[in-house]
């Protein structure tokens, strides 16, 4: 062979094997969300993808395959569980069908940078792997109180002749207000106010612009409660795949995520603000009461937990509560 094609051809072959050595050192994870690819949970994220694969050429890809008309809300748990997916951002409450510590999230009152220092989060996932086959990787939103919105004024904490919407993170609570409970995905709730189907609803404080549920909203109660838990979650055997050099590179842009959250307490403010510009009226007790309002919450949650789940939800209340 021609000396210059032979150092042309080794080049070549030097390049691929190169190439090759790189691809296969990099991973790409499948990523779903249980809420709606407008929202702001999602919208809040996608940046961080970009990130992600930006920085991680060659280690690490996230490929989004986008939210419920992927894989349905209530159906994301379990779809990381066995594997369908490798990743997803979901709340507790949306895969309690998984396992029912998965809502025990909306409890704590120690913001994610403590939970990691105070022992929560390892707590956290060593229920997560056992009982649900995943690893909890990060909480992206903090801050975010839950409250009550409905169409019918109140004087006091009674939902008595209320017809509401819930997920599993209120549901005791919420009839132990005396509401009519109704459970219904999020891309549901819009045609349920119009209908007439439900008299009002539980969300968080921000959110509810993006889905346009302001329009049929005319009071929101306040105190909020338990607060707002979003997070990355992981098919367990996808995470332990994952090399030395992958797993520290997704640690460290998970990190980063968290870091971030100082966003949603300003988010709060401007959302309360937004929603009495739109003409939502803010119902408020006297200081007694809306005290008694929310350590009722908290009470009516623990017992819940501590029911369902008797040797883990004392751990976790040790581990969450201020």
């Amino acid at each position: 062979m021609n000396p210059r094609i032979f150092r042309i051809v080794s080049t070549l072959l030097l390049a691929t094997s190169m190439t090759t050595t790189v691809r296969a050192q990099e991973v790409t994870l499948r990523l779903v969300s249980a809420f709606a690819e407008n929202g702001i949970y999602v919208q809040r994220l996608l940046p961080w993808i970009t990130k992600v694969n930006a920085e991680g050429k060659g280690v690490l890809q996230i490929n989004f395959l986008g939210g419920p008309k992927a894989i349905p809300t209530f159906e994301v748990g379990n779809a990381v569980k066995t594997g369908v997916v490798d990743m997803a951002l979901s709340t507790g409450a949306f895969y309690t069908n998984v396992m029912p510590e998965a809502d025990f999230l909306k409890l704590t009152q120690i913001p994610i940078a403590e939970q990691r220092k105070n022992g929560a989060f390892d707590a956290i996932n060593k229920v997560w792997n056992e009982k649900g086959n995943m690893q909890y990787l990060a909480r992206m939103v903090e801050n975010q109180p839950f409250h009550i919105y409905t169409n019918k004024k109140v004087d006091k904490p009674d939902l008595s002749g209320q017809k509401i919407r819930i997920s599993p993170v209120y549901r005791d609570f919420f009839q132990a207000l005396n509401a009519n409970v109704i459970t219904t995905p999020p891309g549901e709730v819009y045609t349920a106010l119009e209908r007439g189907v439900v008299d009002g609803y539980g969300w968080p404080i921000g959110g509810i612009f993006d889905l346009n549920w302001h329009e049929k909203t005319k009071f929101r109660i306040d105190p909020g409660f338990y607060d707002a838990e979003v997070s990355l979650i992981m098919n367990l055997p996808a995470y332990k795949k994952l090399t030395d050099a992958q797993r520290n590179y997704l640690q460290k842009q998970l990190l980063a995520l968290e870091a971030e959250n100082t966003f949603w307490g300003k988010y709060a403010t401007t959302e309360t603000a937004r929603q009495q510009a739109a003409g939502i009226q803010t119902i408020s007790f006297d200081a007694a009461t809306a005290s008694a309002f929310r350590a009722k919450a908290y009470d009516i949650g623990w017992a819940g937990a501590i029911k369902q789940s008797p040797e883990i939800a004392p751990r976790f209340k040790a581990l969450f509560a201020k």
